[in-house]
């Protein structure tokens, strides 16, 4: 609804209720009955009592937690650097494989960096290695794919858990494209492909 001055206003419930009465069938003003009805609608309505609103204080948005880009080291077992950053932190961990030559692995990278992605994926760690340096070690610890950027969720172990998602297309939306298929993996889905 609008007042005088044309700004919108909200109705609570008293006053849905008393559009309700006020409106008959197909849009008529007048209940069915007569004016002697629309009368008793009218006189129902103004007796009707406002609704209690309480004044409660709103605390501030609490800020989101960032996602954090971890570069992992160049060397030492990926189960073990992976197992020490689960328990390092609580919330989500990710294994991140990309490399510089991958368009999709930069893109994606780029866009977590400059917080493009801050609000979807708030508060979740990556573990990144990179696939050219680290390729023998992640496989020993079962993270393996045809394709980059490779995105894992990690066991208690550290070990992959086979919860991955790999691969992504090339241009300006890559990250978008990665982001469709990580948030279900992260969300526990089990058909992300």
């Amino acid at each position: 609804m609008r007042d005088r001055t044309g700004a919108k206003r909200q109705i609570g419930a008293t006053g849905a209720l008393a559009l309700l009465l006020a409106c008959g069938p197909a849009g008529h003003s007048t209940p069915q009955g007569g004016p002697a009805k629309a009368e008793a609608a009218k006189t129902e309505v103004v007796k009707a009592e406002p609704a209690k609103v309480e004044a409660k204080a709103v605390e501030p948005a609490k800020a989101l937690e960032k996602p954090v880009l971890i570069a992992a080291p160049a060397e030492g077992e990926v189960a073990a650097i992976v197992q020490a950053e689960l328990a390092r932190a609580s919330g989500q961990l990710v294994v991140y494989v990309g490399a510089t030559w991958c368009d999709p692995c930069k893109v994606f990278h780029d866009a977590l960096v400059n917080g493009q992605l801050d609000r979807e994926l708030a508060g979740v760690r990556f573990v990144e290695f990179d696939m050219d340096r680290d390729k023998e070690r992640l496989a020993d610890a079962g993270y393996m794919s045809r394709y980059i950027p490779l995105l894992a969720v990690p066991g208690p172990d550290g070990r992959a858990s086979g919860r991955q998602i790999e691969g992504g297309i090339k241009g300006p939306g890559a990250a978008t494209h990665i982001l469709a298929r990580l948030v279900p993996l992260l969300a526990g889905a089990d058909n992300v492909r």
